[in-house]
């Protein structure tokens, strides 16, 4: 058994990562297979979540594009497709969009005729035909010469006003907490979650030293009876979990897993959503072991983006 405080990443060093890179880094926090990353296997990962259709993993590489329409019914047309996962803002008939992989990939499934859709998608392709293999339209993508699309760097996000920076920047957080956090956290709708997995992590493995972690509790003082008796009732989980993995998979022995198992959760969303979370998470009537993570993180973002958060 073993014990470990609470603690958060801000995911910074992959901001100027590529698409394949970023995605693998997150998607294998699910299985903690992060020892399987080198130069040669990010392709082959994201490649293979793109085939399989595992679209929360596709969510963690986001893209903002400047589009240019030669025709304002074409600006109609996206927003008929009724876009709910990307960020748009408009400038007569030039739109900022910022999206996820997935989002971009679901567009083009259930809207390949609109024309916009069309333009994003093969400027994907081009530069990223991984993700675009096993969805291309059949006839391949329309002429959309009369539209011009852009991607815009990251230190090009970074130079637009806050109002509209809020909206289109993104950042993902890694947090090491319990299972009762989680369960709250992932309830923010429009942000993107991957989670270390217990149905398929096998404490009893090498890697996680054949023991299950635990977050510490905030609640009982480190001596004092009502922490001892936390201590013995996580020694007996352990012990028994440890014993049905025997004769059982990890998915049937984690039935008896508390809420204070470790897990490891990234948190994918843009600015003006953390706002939302801080609001809520940081109040004095938030959960506890919420705030303990939720108040230094809040000040970590207020200095890195003093503009929206101050």
């Amino acid at each position: 058994m073993k014990v470990v405080a609470p603690s958060f990443e801000v995911l910074d060093n992959l901001d100027n990562e590529s698409l394949a890179v970023r995605i693998e880094f997150c998607g294998r926090i699910c299985y903690k297979s992060e020892d399987k990353i080198d130069r040669e296997s990010a392709l082959p990962f994201v490649s293979k979540m793109a085939e399989h259709g595992h679209n929360s993993v596709l969510e963690m590489g986001v893209v903002t594009f400047e589009i240019t329409c030669a025709h304002y019914h074409q600006i109609n047309e996206l927003f008929l497709t009724h876009p709910r996962y990307l960020q748009i803002d408009r400038s007569g008939n030039t739109l900022l969009v910022t999206g996820s992989v997935r989002a971009f990939r679901e567009l083009l499934m259930f809207h390949p005729d609109c024309a916009l859709v069309n333009a994003i998608c093969s400027f994907l392709n081009e530069r990223h035909p991984y993700f675009f293999s096993t969805i291309l339209p059949k006839n391949g993508f329309k002429d959309t010469s009369d539209i011009s699309v852009t991607k815009l760097e990251l230190s090009e996000v970074d130079k637009l006003p806050a109002s509209v920076y809020e909206h289109h920047r993104h950042i993902a957080v890694k947090f090491i907490v319990n299972r009762a956090v989680t369960h709250e956290i992932v309830r923010h709708r429009p942000c993107s979650f991957l989670q270390e997995s217990q149905r398929y992590c096998r404490y009893s493995d090498d890697k996680f030293g054949s023991e299950v972690t635990f977050i510490e509790p905030m609640f009982f003082e480190p001596d004092s009876d009502e922490y001892a008796v936390w201590q013995q009732a996580m020694i007996d989980t352990e012990k028994m979990y440890l014993r049905l993995l025997q004769t059982s998979t990890p998915q049937a022995a984690r039935t008896v897993l508390p809420n204070s198992c470790k897990t490891e959760l990234i948190v994918y969303a843009n600015l003006t959503e953390w706002k939302h979370i801080f609001k809520l998470r940081t109040s004095k009537a938030a959960e506890p072991s919420m705030r303990e993570v939720m108040i230094p993180l809040q000040e970590d973002f207020t200095q890195r983006f003093s503009a929206i958060f101050s």
